[in-house]
């Protein structure tokens, strides 16, 4: 099976899936039947879910990227220029651990939080375009306006949702609703 044919995409999952694969054979399951399986097998709401294309950018909700770590995972796996949803109750994280894929693959950063100073901070000089957004409705608006065909519009925030939101759940079908709007 190629990797390119695997469900889930991204190193991490790419492991995970490579290890799951090990106990069905340990169990003389067919290797089609596990092909089958690691192919169709559909992703949890909310974490790298890829929800609609619009004129040919991806939507993609991973709101429970609710640190730095899985951001990390989620800009790590995009593999087509991202305008980056970001932000929310800050958790005094360490965005330095972003600033290089940062730097390689996002082309714009749309901030959620009500205070994103330390957003701009980290990535202010890396990416031109970093705009604060005052609602879900705004920042979808802006990262649709800012994107183009072939990007990808990823809601990671490395934040919690506190400030605005009841929880992730809330934020990502937010998030989903709107682009569904489009």
């Amino acid at each position: 099976m190629t990797l390119q044919s695997l469900a889930l995409q991204g190193k991490h999952n790419i492991f995970d899936s490579m290890a799951a694969g090990i106990i069905p054979r340990i169990l003389e399951i067919r290797k089609e039947d596990i092909q089958k399986s690691m192919a169709d097998f559909q992703n949890i709401e909310h974490r790298l879910e890829s929800v609609i294309s619009v004129h040919g950018m991806e939507f993609i909700n991973d709101s429970k990227a609710t640190n730095v770590n899985s951001t990390w995972y989620a800009l790590e796996s995009m593999t087509r220029p991202v305008i980056w949803l970001a932000g929310g109750q800050d958790k005094n994280s360490d965005y330095s651990l972003l600033q290089e894929l940062v730097e390689k693959k996002v082309k714009a950063i749309i901030c959620l939080g009500k205070d994103n100073h330390r957003i701009h901070k980290a990535f202010g000089g890396l990416v031109e375009n970093i705009i604060d957004a005052g609602s879900m409705v705004e920042a979808v608006r802006q990262a649709y306006l800012t994107g183009k065909q072939n990007d990808v519009i990823l809601l990671s925030p490395a934040c919690a949702s506190f400030d605005r939101f009841e929880n992730y759940e809330d934020r990502g079908r937010q998030f989903k609703k709107l682009i569904k709007e489009l």
